[in-house]
C-alpha cells in the first residue's frame, strides 16, 4: 500500500529563511498555507496591534533612564503633543506634529541667551514597546561614544502621542541646534519594537523629513546599538562640520564601510 503523502508540502527556498525574518517558503498543506505558520501570522498581527495602542509608562522608562546613567533622566521634561487621546493621536497625525499648549509654555520660558548644541527628545511613536525596549540601551551607548566631545545638552524630554516633527518645535524652543528624536517605528509583522533615530539641523517647525537624517530598525534583532551609536555620532559631528542634515548629508561612516568590507556569500551556492 502506498504510503499516504506528509500533510505539509516543504517550499523547495526554505534554506532561505535561515538569511531573513521575512515570511517566505512558508511550505503549503493542499492549496493553503499550513496551520503553524497561519497562527504565527495572526500572532505578530496581534503583537503591531498592540504594539500601536500600548501606552508608554513614562514613570518606568524614566527609571529605566536614571538606572542606565543617561544625562538628565532624573529631571527630565515630560510633555504632550497636541493629541488628547490615542484614538485622536490615531486619526490626525498633524497633532502629533505639535506640542500641547500646556507644554509649549512649559519650554518657552522667554530666555534668548541660552543655547544647546544638541537636544535629545524620546517620543513613543506608533510603537511604545520599541521606546521601552531600546530607548534607555541606546542612550547608554550614545552617551559612551559621544563623552570626549563634551557638547551642551539640552534638558531631556519625553513626548507622548508624539510624531517625528515634534522634535521640531521641541528643538526651537530649547535653542539646540541640533535635535534627535528617538520614536517608535509603524509595527511591522516581524518587528513591533523597532526604534527610528531622526536628526535635524537647526529645527524649526514647519521643517520637511528631506532636511531630516534616518536611522531606523534600532532593536536587538535589528540595528545593534553600538551600530547606531557610531552612526548618529559620524552625523551629528558631520552636521555641525557642515551646518546641514537631511539629503545632503551623507553616512559615510567607517562602520558602514566595515559592514561592506565583509566577504560577500552566495546563499544559491550554500
Amino acid at each position: 500500500m502506498p504510503k499516504p503523502p506528509p500533510p505539509v508540502t516543504d517550499n523547495p527556498w526554505q534554506t532561505l529563511r535561515r538569511f531573513t525574518a521575512a515570511r517566505i517558503a512558508l511550505g503549503r498543506a493542499g492549496v493553503s498555507l499550513p496551520t503553524a505558520p497561519q497562527l504565527a501570522f495572526q500572532l505578530a498581527h496581534a503583537q503591531a496591534r498592540d504594539a500601536v495602542h500600548l501606552a508608554l509608562d513614562v514613570e518606568q522608562l524614566r527609571q529605566e533612564l536614571i538606572s542606565a546613567g543617561i544625562s538628565g533622566a532624573q529631571d527630565c521634561l515630560v510633555l504632550d503633543s497636541a493629541a488628547p487621546d490615542r484614538l485622536t493621536y490615531l486619526q490626525r497625525p498633524d497633532l502629533g506634529r505639535r506640542l500641547s499648549p500646556a507644554s509649549r509654555e512649559a519650554l518657552d520660558d522667554g530666555d534668548e541667551t541660552r543655547r544647546y548644541d544638541l537636544a535629545l527628545v524620546i517620543a513613543d511613536g506608533l510603537s511604545s514597546l520599541a521606546i521601552a525596549r531600546n530607548a534607555a540601551p541606546f542612550l547608554a551607548a550614545l552617551q559612551a561614544r559621544m563623552a570626549p566631545r563634551q557638547w551642551t545638552l539640552a534638558p531631556l524630554s519625553i513626548v507622548r502621542q508624539a510624531r517625528v516633527a515634534i522634535g521640531d518645535e521641541v528643538g526651537s524652543l530649547l535653542h539646540a541646534k541640533l535635535v534627535v528624536v528617538l520614536i517608535g517605528e509603524r509595527p511591522g509583522l516581524s518587528s513591533p519594537d523597532s526604534m527610528g533615530l531622526y536628526l535635524t539641523w537647526m529645527p524649526t517647525v514647519g521643517m520637511n523629513d528631506a532636511q531630516r537624517n534616518c536611522i531606523s530598525n534600532v532593536r536587538m534583532q535589528g540595528m545593534s546599538y553600538a551600530d547606531a551609536a557610531a552612526k548618529l555620532d559620524y552625523l551629528l559631528v558631520e552636521a555641525q562640520r557642515r551646518t546641514l542634515t537631511g539629503v545632503a548629508l551623507k553616512d559615510e561612516s567607517s562602520a558602514a564601510d566595515d559592514q561592506t568590507a565583509l566577504p560577500q556569500r552566495n546563499f544559491l551556492l550554500d
